[in-house]
């Protein structure tokens, strides 16, 4: 992990709090580079234009997704912890929701309310988190995508490649013990 610290204003806020982001390798270097050269100067060109181009790519960086919220509604709750205990749940939403014990309707509303998000976006994160677990762990692509309920591998590594700005195999070799990932 490295740490860079800008002037206020320089880097704009993407949300409060803290942040995770997904690091290309570009970027990575830059962020090295800048924390081997210490202090950037804007005086210097060089430097001024390393930080700059680490902005850049800061503010174009995707958020990497480090925790799923959970409904407090028992009902919505219920059908969650149905989603997190088989990411790749074969059974339509809308039995899903009956068997807890509601409407399709109604779980969106729950789920917007109290989440912030709707139910198919909430669902790609828990799949994209299980998905880094299955990768980090040395599944191979295509097991991984199957996994966590895509149909088709490349279906899979397009929303990786969205959420991430990777591919999940570029991904997975960027993590320092890549040699054992597939």
């Amino acid at each position: 992990m490295r740490t860079l610290y800008f002037r206020p204003g320089l880097v704009s806020r993407r949300a409060p709090g803290c942040d995770v982001l997904s690091v290309t390798p570009l970027l990575r270097e830059l962020i090295v580079e800048a924390v081997r050269v210490g202090r950037l100067r804007v005086r210097n060109a060089h430097e001024r234009a390393l930080r700059d181009l680490t902005i850049l790519h800061i503010s174009r960086a995707s958020s990497a997704p480090t925790s799923v919220a959970l409904p407090a509604d028992s009902r919505a709750l219920a059908l969650a912890q149905a989603i997190l205990q088989n990411p790749s749940q074969p059974k339509a939403l809308a039995n899903l929701c009956a068997e807890a014990g509601m409407s399709l309707r109604t779980m969106q509303r729950v789920f917007q309310r109290e989440l912030g998000t709707d139910f198919d976006s909430w669902r790609r994160q828990v799949r994209l988190m299980k998905a880094i677990e299955l990768l980090v762990t040395g599944s191979s692509v295509k097991e991984t995508a199957f996994a966590i309920g895509y149909n088709q591998p490349s279906a899979f590594v397009e929303a990786f490649r969205r959420a991430f700005g990777a591919t999940p195999k570029a991904w997975a070799r960027s993590l320092p013990n890549a040699s054992r990932l597939g």
